[in-house]
């Protein structure tokens, strides 16, 4: 039976996912959710905090610990001028850079084509009246 998680230990793990793309940790924090938002999984609030903290930085990527929709991605992107990426495209990344056989590398490929196709299944509806 797994151990009971509380926010520091998944904060630890979440900077640690980070660090193994050799990416710096500037900034990190747990932020309490009583319930998500559908919009942009966080608060507004949240948001802006985090949007005033990333324009101090050169080139920052926003990673999410959790599972984000296509549409609270993008909607964290354009809120924040900056990338946002979730814990399962952080974990694609890591398994990408660390696979070391052809076959490890395809399967990775694989495995995030189709994490991405799932992102773009509703991306161009407004041209299917165009036919």
């Amino acid at each position: 039976m797994p151990l009971p998680r509380g926010p520091d230990s998944m904060l630890a793990e979440a900077v640690q996912l980070v660090g193994a793309i050799s990416l710096e940790v500037v900034h990190a924090e747990s932020v309490s959710l009583h319930k998500p938002r559908a919009p942009t999984f966080l608060g507004t609030g949240y948001v802006d905090r985090i949007a005033d903290t990333a324009e101090e930085h050169d080139d920052p990527i926003i990673v999410i610990n959790a599972a984000l929709t296509p549409v609270q991605q993008r909607n964290l992107e354009t809120r924040m001028k900056c990338k946002v990426i979730d814990r399962t495209a952080l974990i694609l990344e890591i398994f990408g850079a660390r696979a070391q056989t052809h076959a490890g590398r395809l399967q990775v490929e694989l495995a995030a084509l189709t994490f991405q196709r799932s992102r773009l299944v509703r991306s161009w509806t407004h041209l299917e009246r165009q036919r």
